[in-house]
């Protein structure tokens, strides 16, 4: 790109959901709202209705149902992310090395939360670090040194001796564990599908639960009162009815308790939203689902009852601030996505983007 190079984007920019201009330039890879002078400057348009880069804040880069992959296979993975729009995304635990992709500029940004942290033989095979709770504070320190600001815990899993899902971690290591995170700088995410972990997780300190199927009319004031955020990958959980189905034989405690949890999970939802309780997109992509489901997890915040803005601000405005990072502020690097129309008015146009911005470049 020549240092004359402009581009300039016009019709609707939605800088906040509120804060709607009518066009912003990209110089030198950055948004301003100033019209660059000068001469020969070679200028691009693009029109539409421009967004920051959508965040997908629960996906697994250089992950499959098998573990981890090799680079050309996590590469594809993450331009499918930025095809559907997907420019930042938490990485909420991979056992991959993926900081190469730090020196693509083509490819997302991308928000580690190092290898997830599981109990022994209580997680998927080949996915974690499988460890005792004697253990957890040292590898939470590992993996919060390890990662970009975040680690990830594995909250509850089934117990094949209970039959059913179980909590993975007694509160006097989970708390020592997570003030050491804290002490670190980094944040602590858990995944939690069933209710008994919720309580003990969250008065031990923790920031954000993945999933939260077990959130209940006890747990979400609480949620509310701390400020620990949710992220219900409910393009995930729609796949409960078919694990529950594969497992009932064998463990039929576990398998009426997932199809208990799908059941409710649009009220579960709605009823954290209600309380207050943040809630971000996060599509689980990487293990078992496809990568660039960002705009199908929005359409199912809005079936679970969440205003079209608030579901788009939890890919978004909302989403980029919880991360700590920028939208389409002055200066900020140009991460941004273009629609045809206003995503406000109808979600479904993020399935269709007209043109992707990365760095400054129009990069789909």
């Amino acid at each position: 790109m020549s240092e004359r190079a402009v581009l300039h984007v016009k019709g609707r920019v939605l800088v906040g959901p509120d804060d709607v201009r009518d066009e912003l330039w990209v110089v030198g890879g950055r948004v301003t709202y100033d019209r660059p002078a000068g001469p020969g400057l070679d200028i691009t348009t693009v029109d539409g209705w421009a967004m920051p880069g959508l965040v997908d804040a629960h996906c697994h880069v250089g992950l499959d149902t098998h573990g981890p992959v090799p680079a050309d296979v996590a590469e594809k993975q993450a331009l499918t992310d930025r095809e559907a729009g997907t420019l930042l995304i938490r990485d909420a635990g991979s056992p991959s090395d993926t900081r190469w992709i730090d020196d693509r500029e083509d490819l997302p940004r991308i928000i580690r939360a190092g290898r997830h942290i599981a109990r022994t033989r209580r997680y998927i095979r080949n996915y974690a670090h499988e460890i005792e709770p004697p253990e957890l504070v040292a590898y939470v320190a590992r993996e919060a040194k390890r990662g970009d600001g975040w680690v990830k815990l594995v909250g509850d899993w089934i117990d094949r001796d209970a039959g059913d899902l179980t909590a993975c971690w007694p509160r006097e290591e989970a708390e020592a564990a997570i003030a050491e995170a804290h002490r670190l700088g980094a944040r602590v995410t858990a995944h939690c599908f069933a209710e008994d972990s919720l309580r003990d997780l969250v008065e031990a300190g923790i920031d954000c639960i993945e999933h939260a199927t077990g959130l209940t009319e006890d747990t979400i004031p609480l949620f509310a009162e701390r400020g620990v955020a949710i992220v219900p990958t409910l393009v995930n959980i729609a796949t409960f009815p078919q694990i529950a189905a594969a497992g009932e034989a064998k463990f039929p405690r576990w398998s009426a308790h997932l199809t208990r949890l799908w059941e409710r999970r649009y009220d579960t939802v709605r009823a954290a939203y209600d309380a207050g309780v943040p809630v971000y997109v996060g599509t689980d992509a990487g293990g078992s689902l496809a990568h660039g489901l960002v705009a199908g997890e929005v359409a199912e915040l809005l079936k679970a009852g969440l205003p079209a803005v608030d579901a788009l601000s939890a890919t978004a405005w909302g989403a980029r601030a919880w991360l700590g990072r920028p939208g389409l502020e002055e200066g900020a690097s140009a991460d941004l996505v273009v629609y045809g129309s206003d995503p406000r008015t109808d979600v479904r146009v993020l399935a269709s983007p007209r043109r992707v911005v990365l760095r400054g470049r129009i990069v789909g």
